[in-house]
């Protein structure tokens, strides 16, 4: 993986190339030493671009000889400040606990050099300040350091977090399509099919009705197939008024052997998408049921729209039903629970009693 913050070892390099080439300009003058000082530093600049193709240690060891051959060659003193930048390094290849060694081992190596060259530094206030300033700079590279290495981790671990919820939006997104599809094409297959065996019962007593009952089939197909590309689509923004689809659906759906009625209450005017919406799967599934399963011959829809909540209750005098959930019963519950709802079900022969709520 990149070095964080790569820019920080090139910069500080060219930074004490300029200071050094300007003290050797003005104060010492032009010499061989400051050739050789300014070749070091842009080879240090150069040794950046290898991070990645050379092992870490021998790396290392390459920029510290060359931050030594640096301050051998420097006649402004200025070129010490490089070797903040072995701890800071360090830090990225072999961890914290060894930034802290080298860092100390630097600040151990700048002391000796003190003891051994200058005599009597201890008291002279130059080289203290020296020291400690060296020093506070090593504390400063190491938290740096510490700093990229936590904002990377971060970063990784946000990434992949990011990779997660993508990854599970496509499942919920999947299973939501997947539900639109049950809920909306199964119920539409099943009007289709009580249509078709109506029209076929009536061709020849009824002709009339026959015909009536191939028209619903016909529309529940159009219905179908609407929905569909809606739910593909996902152009769920559409306009959608719940009161007028319960209607259009209740009318294809009675017949002379199941009459359906629906009682509302309440305006739906300004009311959330998705809440009209289960509500609308739920009597979907409500009806299919009972059309399909309980050979009910009444079904009851009762609509409440209150300042809060929706409400809905489905009753039919069927049979009754297994109240062990299939894929139908499954997903309005979780389509209904997604958004804070709640979903009851009763069921026994003669009256069966599904009750949705749902919050806006």
């Amino acid at each position: 993986m990149k070095r964080p913050v790569p820019w920080v070892s090139p910069l500080l390099c060219l930074t004490v190339l300029l200071g050094g080439v300007y003290y050797a300009a003005v104060e010492a003058g032009p010499s061989l030493h400051t050739v050789g000082f300014a070749a070091c530093l842009l080879l240090l600049v150069g040794v950046d671009v290898l991070d990645q193709r050379v092992p870490p240690i021998v790396l290392l060891g390459g920029r510290i000889a060359l931050y030594i051959a640096v301050n051998a060659l420097d006649v402004s003193g200025v070129s010490r400040v490089l070797f903040v930048l072995v701890p800071f390094t360090a830090y990225f290849a072999f961890g914290r606990r060894t930034a802290i060694v080298l860092g100390s081992a630097c600040i151990a190596a700048l002391t000796a050099a003190f003891t051994l060259l200058v005599p009597n530094w201890q008291v002279r206030s130059e080289y203290v300040s020296d020291l400690v300033m060296f020093s506070l700079g090593i504390v400063l590279a190491i938290t740096m350091a510490s700093v990229a290495v936590r904002e990377r981790e971060a970063r990784v671990r946000l990434e992949g977090t990011m990779r997660e919820v993508e990854a599970l939006s496509a499942a919920q997104e999947r299973n939501r399509l997947a539900r639109e599809i049950h809920d909306s094409l199964g119920h539409h297959l099943t009007a289709i099919g009580i249509q078709l065996e109506r029209a076929a019962t009536f061709s020849d007593l009824d002709p009339k009705a026959a015909q009536d009952a191939l028209s619903n089939a016909r529309w529940s197909a159009d219905r179908a197939l609407t929905e569909v590309r809606q739910s593909v689509r996902a152009l769920g923004r559409q306009p959608f008024r719940l009161t007028d689809a319960l209607n259009e659906l209740i009318e294809h759906l009675n017949n002379d052997s199941l009459a359906i009625s629906l009682d509302v209450t309440g305006d739906e005017r300004d009311r959330p998408l998705a809440s009209l919406t289960a509500v609308y799967r739920a009597a979907q599934e409500a009806l299919t049921n009972a059309c399909r399963h309980s050979d009910a011959t009444e079904v009851r829809l009762v609509l409440a729209y209150e300042d809060t909540r929706a409400s809905l209750i489905v009753i039919d005098d069927g049979r009754g039903f297994d109240l062990r959930e299939g894929f139908g019963l499954r997903g309005m519950r979780e389509r209904i629970a997604h958004i804070g709802g709640r979903l009851e079900l009763a069921s026994a022969p003669g009256r069966t009693t599904v009750s949705v709520t749902v919050p806006w």
